[in-house]
């Protein structure tokens, strides 16, 4: 079993800056791909950005004001969310694609609610 621990969402003013926190613990061999995904009240859950091995997959509307890194040896992954709009208020959930040494699954974190708001 894995689990994946989301940390660091709260309320910032627009303009502001809020780093997210993801660490993953379990039964892990190795991590493919993390990424993070937002659901905003009465919408989908959309993709926001996605790492895997050097590559990373932004959302055009989060790109040039986020910015996502990884930490390996830590099984962590980051969201640097910079100038915050009111659009980005979501809940904010982690992935990852998680080898146990036998198969390959997906997980989900319990998510992070980000609030920008004045």
């Amino acid at each position: 079993q894995v689990h994946l621990v989301e940390s660091g969402g709260g309320l910032v003013q627009p303009g502001g800056s809020l780093r997210l926190s993801c660490a993953a613990s379990g039964r892990i061999f190795s991590i493919n791909a993390m990424g993070w995904y937002r659901q905003a009240p009465g919408k989908e859950r959309e993709l926001v950005v996605i790492i895997s091995g050097g590559m990373t997959k932004y959302a055009d509307s989060v790109k040039g004001r986020f910015t996502i890194s990884r930490d390996n040896a830590k099984n962590t992954v980051y969201l640097q969310m910079d100038r915050l709009k009111a659009e980005d208020t979501a809940v904010y959930y982690c992935n990852a694609d998680v080898y146990d040494g036998i198969t390959t699954l997906g997980y989900w974190g319990q998510g992070t609610q980000v609030t920008v708001s004045s």
